[in-house]
């Protein structure tokens, strides 16, 4: 069995896959907030409201320096399924790959390196007035700014772009709707079971405050219902593409962030090379069976604003935790978590770069946890 799945557009997926094997990525991992989170059930990444706040600074502090590391912001107890963060640092660890870390609008500072976007964290889509339109067009100049110089130094290999916006499920629910694409009941979700009525009150509630039946500017949708990660990416990878390959780390998040980006490349007529962009995840994203990942990124090839989006390539590792020993990993196989941090990127790089297969892969995140539960007082 190969470590690597293509579901969607495989000619595509798997030109893209030999031409980066044997090639090493960078890793950069965009974090913002949005105060969607913040309502009562709508995310698992983080048991309450007031958890939800920390996910992303506990989550970037894991991804930089790993489980041996004091930190200010400790990944939560590891009760219902462990942080995908320690799938994505078992490999840039492993790997050596190096990791940037960018402040897209975070609600608080994580202790870290951290190169600032000089954004703001998001008001909850059901408000309809997200971000301001002038810091969302700043976000997208820094977008492309930084697409560009991560991929100047790249010769041979790809930029993985990751995320970290808990509550990113519904912002990206918000945007996909928004730009015409039929994603409802569709879309992931941290919970074992996808909370699909809850998210599509949310963004029924902010796009009825948005006029978004005759805006021309995808800007304005991301302003109304949108999050500082999405116009970022969108602008990372339109810059990247020209020169390396872009892997976007994510499931329903990153097939929003490509619909943004082909709207955004559309309207603001730049250039960008969609052979060079591909989606990767997880299969307990593909395969989950209370979302369709794969007829939602088919959808992105049929929507309503006439906006000529394409299908992209939908590639996931198929790593399993079946035969975990740990508890706190078997709780993906139930549905718990299933992706985040570029968790599913990175254990496709492991396999492009170093032929990983599911043994070595476990292997190695087994060996976080095992770090992690160490570290934890006693």
């Amino acid at each position: 069995m190969t470590n690597i799945k293509i579901y969607t557009q495989i000619e595509r997926g798997e030109a893209w896959l030999r031409r980066y094997r044997g090639s090493f990525p960078v890793f950069a991992c965009v974090l913002g907030f949005t105060d969607t989170c913040l309502i009562p059930g709508i995310s698992a990444a983080g048991l309450t409201p007031e958890d939800r706040k920390y996910t992303a600074c506990a989550d970037a502090e894991f991804l930089y320096y790993g489980a041996g590391h004091q930190a200010v912001y400790p990944l939560p107890p590891l009760t219902a399924g462990a942080s995908p963060v320690v799938i994505s640092r078992a490999v840039v660890e492993e790997l050596k790959i190096p990791v940037y870390l960018f402040n897209a609008g975070l609600n608080l500072i994580p202790a870290v390196p951290l190169i600032d976007l000089g954004g703001t964290k998001a008001r909850c889509v059901s408000t309809g007035t997200a971000m301001a339109i002038g810091t969302v067009k700043h976000l997208l100049e820094q977008g492309l700014f930084w697409g560009s110089q991560l991929s100047a130094d790249i010769t041979d290999g790809y930029l993985i772009l990751s995320e970290c916006v808990v509550g990113g499920t519904t912002t990206a629910l918000a945007i996909l709707t928004g730009l015409g694409i039929d994603a409802n009941t569709r879309v992931n979700s941290s919970h074992p079971v996808c909370n699909h009525a809850q998210k599509w009150n949310v963004v029924q509630t902010g796009l009825g405050k948005f006029e978004h039946d005759n805006f021309t500017d995808p800007l304005e949708l991301v302003a109304a219902v949108g999050d500082p990660m999405q116009v970022v990416v969108a602008g990372m990878a339109i810059a990247a593409s020209r020169k390396c390959g872009v892997l976007l780390a994510g499931g329903t998040q990153m097939l929003a962030v490509y619909a943004l980006l082909q709207a955004i490349a559309k309207t603001y007529s730049l250039s960008w090379q969609p052979e060079a962009v591909v989606v990767g995840t997880t299969r307990w994203v593909t395969e989950d069976s209370t979302g369709a990942t794969v007829d939602l990124a088919l959808n992105l090839g049929t929507n309503s604003m006439n906006l000529g989006t394409e299908i992209p390539p939908l590639i996931a590792t198929q790593l399993s935790f079946a035969d975990s020993r740990y508890p706190q990993l078997q709780a993906y196989e139930q549905g718990f978590v299933k992706e985040g941090v570029g968790a599913g990127a990175a254990c496709i790089a492991a396999y492009l770069s170093k032929n990983w297969q599911q043994e070595q892969l476990l292997t190695a995140i087994e060996s976080q946890i095992e770090q992690l539960m160490n570290s934890l007082p006693h």
